[in-house]
């Protein structure tokens, strides 16, 4: 296929739709190929005497996954010539229908924007509203980054809105220089979860993952900030390569994390956490260990955490998460600080925890910090919501005070 290469360039300074039409004008039959840092899969175009007859990006197909495409702003392109008389057609519309819709779809907002937040219309100038509570918290920070994973250096300015609450976006920074606030909008101003330092990342493992990433929180930069935009490809490739079960506990800790922003949000504006419901509920019997890990095949189970003025509900999980202790990581839930209470008709499989830490100590560096630093702000969120020390102040009364870094109680084995 290499003989026949006839076009490549830049998606910066060529777009999709000016690549259609110089496809189209020569009338090229042929595989069009699409390469991004800011997206882990490969997108191809199929062509026919000018027109797409067939397309692939991740698990889309057809039309679809050229649409998603044209929402690329930087990566780079290379089209080869080439017979393709056994590709199915599945693209009906012809170039300048698919031209037409997509430019509209863009502007419309109904196709994500894939590329570094400095091409993007983002909001990333806008200030802090008025109103902001962070409770004095203290500067998580991470271990230093591995720089073969950055692909380029960006700087930020003080307030500047790095990512958005709401928005989309697939990429991934660790912070070089300075500090950022993680903050959630509620009706009584915005919540500040997390203050994060050198070495900390970013976003989580699901902008790894292929499909829709909305952002659930803002990150705002606190004084000047320097951060390292890393290549989420060889993370997604490492991603990929982990057991089934290894993902799921990657996922149910994105899962939780998320959760437990959204538990802060409540027990700040109602300055109360809601109650679990108790009916047909149970504290594990027979699941209940120090060192076993399970995944949840039928019913829910509700981490309650520990205090001296009663049991404090945290979190509810839900098919196909993961609990039990997670042998490499200790991020203030169960079975150290918190117990688990089960619904009756609640079924879990035991996972194999010695294999886990096997594929744990195969990961690389960058990965096993990206964990790192997903289970300290979990942990921290925990103790932001349970209180600094054994007597537990409500959420607004109290802040904590130590500075956090890599020898952090959720630290990770070596």
């Amino acid at each position: 296929m290499s003989d026949n290469y006839v076009l490549s360039g830049s998606l910066s300074f060529v777009s999709l739709a000016d690549i259609f039409q110089i496809i189209g004008g020569n009338a090229c039959s042929g595989t069009l190929t699409l390469r991004s840092h800011y997206a882990p899969q490969v997108g191809m175009i199929h062509f026919d005497k000018g027109n797409p007859i067939n397309a692939s990006y991740g698990n889309l197909s057809g039309v679809k996954a050229v649409y998603m495409l044209f929402g690329w702003t930087e990566g780079e392109y290379e089209f080869y010539e080439e017979e393709l008389p056994h590709m199915d057609r599945l693209i009906k519309k012809n170039r300048m229908e698919i031209v037409l819709d997509a430019l509209r779809m863009l502007d419309d907002g109904e196709i994500p924007r894939v590329g570094p937040p400095s091409f993007l219309k983002v909001e990333e100038t806008e200030e802090y509203e008025d109103k902001e509570e962070d409770f004095n918290l203290p500067v998580t920070k991470g271990p230093l980054i591995d720089y073969l994973y950055v692909i380029r250096e960006e700087n930020y300015k003080d307030r500047t809105k790095i990512v958005k609450e709401g928005k989309h976006g697939k990429w991934i920074w660790t912070i070089y220089e300075g500090n950022v606030k993680v903050s959630r909008k509620t009706p009584g101003g915005n919540l500040v979860l997390a203050r994060l330092g050198e070495g900390c990342f970013i976003g989580t493992i699901r902008a790894l993952l292929f499909g829709e990433y909305e952002r659930n929180a803002t990150v705002t930069a606190d004084g000047d900030v320097r951060l390292c935009l890393l290549d989420a490809e060889p993370l997604f490739h490492e991603f990929a390569s982990l057991s089934m079960d290894f993902r799921s506990i990657l996922l149910s800790l994105d899962h939780r994390l998320r959760i437990i922003n959204d538990v802060a949000v409540q027990k700040y504006i109602n300055n109360a956490l809601k109650d679990f419901p108790r009916d047909n509920m149970e504290y594990l019997n027979k699941f209940q260990s120090q060192e076993d890990l399970f995944i949840i095949k039928e019913g829910k189970a509700d981490i309650v955490g520990e205090r001296n003025r009663g049991n404090n509900p945290l979190i509810s999980l839900d098919k196909n998460d993961v609990f039990g202790s997670i042998p490499f990581m200790d991020f203030g839930h169960e079975p150290g600080s918190a117990s688990v209470m089960v619904s009756k008709d609640f079924d879990a499989i035991k996972l194999d925890r010695e294999g886990i830490v096997e594929e744990y100590k195969s990961l690389s560096g960058t990965f096993k910090n990206l964990i790192f630093n997903m289970c300290t702000n979990l942990y921290m969120t925990t103790r932001l919501i349970r209180g600094s020390d054994d007597n537990s102040v409500p959420l607004g009364n109290r802040g904590l005070s130590d500075e956090v870094r890599a020898s952090s109680r959720a630290g990770l084995l070596g």
